[in-house]
């Protein structure tokens, strides 16, 4: 029985993180960016346990690995897209783009389009058991969800182009979840400082950045994520 009981902790905290990115997307339709950031955050939670469990009392199976991809397309591909959905309803639009104003907001779905596609290419790829080949989908939902979270009353009260920005970047985020950039994993195998060096770097540089701003802070950090991937991939290449 406790047996039974172990082998299904992995799947509970899955179906947490889903059931978080399930509440995130009907705040976020609502208007409601705080609490939907929130639950993404707690996505992101149940995310990491989940996987440190399954290896944890090895119950590893493959309806686990599936739900673990159902639930984060839906964490961290619809919620965020539901974010920016709402968002795009409210701010401001160039005159010359009035006749689609009640259309364009469905650009942001192209979040979880790619999110889900990101997840699928992850299932299949072999080269990413110990690093990333594109951006990773919570990271990429933490961007956005921190990006609309923080700058929601900004966006809708300033400049009507922002909308063609919102969109262009969710664009070039997208294509980044689906890109063959190589991206670091955070987890750490020992305690070797030429092992961890990349991680330990990025770590300690995200502590004064979320000091400092706070709601755009995970915004900042996953632009940081990119920009040291990007360096540690051309020192790589340099040293070969």
């Amino acid at each position: 029985m406790a047996n039974f009981i172990t082998k299904k902790i992995p799947n509970t905290l899955t179906c947490g993180n889903l059931l978080s990115g399930a509440i995130a997307t009907v705040q976020a339709l609502e208007g409601d960016f705080a609490t939907a950031f929130l639950f993404i955050i707690l996505g992101a939670v149940f995310d990491f346990f989940d996987g440190m469990a399954a290896r944890a009392l090895d119950a590893h199976s493959p309806i686990g690995g599936e739900l673990d991809s159902l639930a984060d397309d839906i964490t961290f591909g619809l919620a965020p897209s539901a974010m920016l959905f709402a968002l795009l309803q409210q701010m401001p639009y160039p005159a010359f783009m009035k006749p689609i104003e009640g259309y364009f907001p469905y650009i942001a779905f192209v979040i979880a389009i790619f999110s889900a596609l990101r997840l699928a290419k992850f299932n299949i790829d072999t080269r990413q058991k110990c690093s990333f080949i594109g951006l990773p989908v919570p990271a990429n939902a933490l961007f956005w969800a921190s990006l609309i979270e923080g700058g929601s009353a900004y966006f809708t009260s300033s400049s009507p182009y922002y909308v063609i920005l919102l969109a262009i970047t969710a664009c070039i985020f997208s294509g980044l979840l689906i890109s063959e950039i190589p991206m670091f994993s955070l987890k750490f195998k020992n305690l070797k400082w030429n092992n961890n060096k990349i991680s330990i770097i990025f770590l300690v540089i995200c502590i004064p950045i979320l000091a400092l701003l706070k709601d755009l802070s995970f915004t900042a950090i996953v632009l940081w994520y990119i920009l040291l991937s990007l360096f540690t991939q051309k020192k790589q290449k340099a040293e070969e």
